[in-house]
């Protein structure tokens, strides 16, 4: 089993994750586009693009779009940075909690739910992301303030 091999996004990564951030964002008016910018205008977003059903399970490239944003909306909240991660199924973007070894995938977080057919409540799967990454933080040996 190959180790995962961390690295920085490279450029064509950046923009891949742009273009799907800004498929998310621009479902705002142009006029209230500045609100993707808070923690809540993320996660406000999420939840009318999923309630609404606006993306359908086979739409694997917009579900994984509202999997960056759900990704940047922990990232502000925990301090958390992008990264690639590269493993024996291939290189995905992660977020990496600096200092620690604790990676997240949030770019199937959602779409593998609905895939399944379950309802997603964004502020729910937020919530817990947040608990369990403090939990780990607390947990690691030298974990100090952050």
């Amino acid at each position: 089993m190959m180790q995962q091999k961390l690295s920085d996004l490279s450029e064509d990564e950046r923009e891949r994750l742009e273009k799907q951030r800004s498929f998310v964002r621009d479902h705002y008016d142009p006029d209230s586009r500045h609100l993707y910018d808070t923690l809540k205008g993320k996660l406000d977003l999420l939840g009318t693009i999923l309630d609404a059903s606006w993306i359908n399970a086979d739409e694997t490239w917009k579900l994984q779009s509202l999997g960056v944003t759900f990704g940047d909306a922990l990232a502000q909240e925990l301090a958390l940075h992008w990264i690639l991660v590269e493993d024996q199924y291939g290189k995905d973007p992660a977020l990496h909690d600096p200092g620690t070894t604790i990676i997240l995938f949030p770019l199937t977080s959602i779409s593998k739910r609905i895939v399944k057919g379950e309802r997603v409540d964004v502020r729910q799967l937020f919530d817990e992301a947040c608990k369990t990454v403090n939990r780990l933080r607390a947990e690691l040996p030298s974990a100090g303030p952050h």
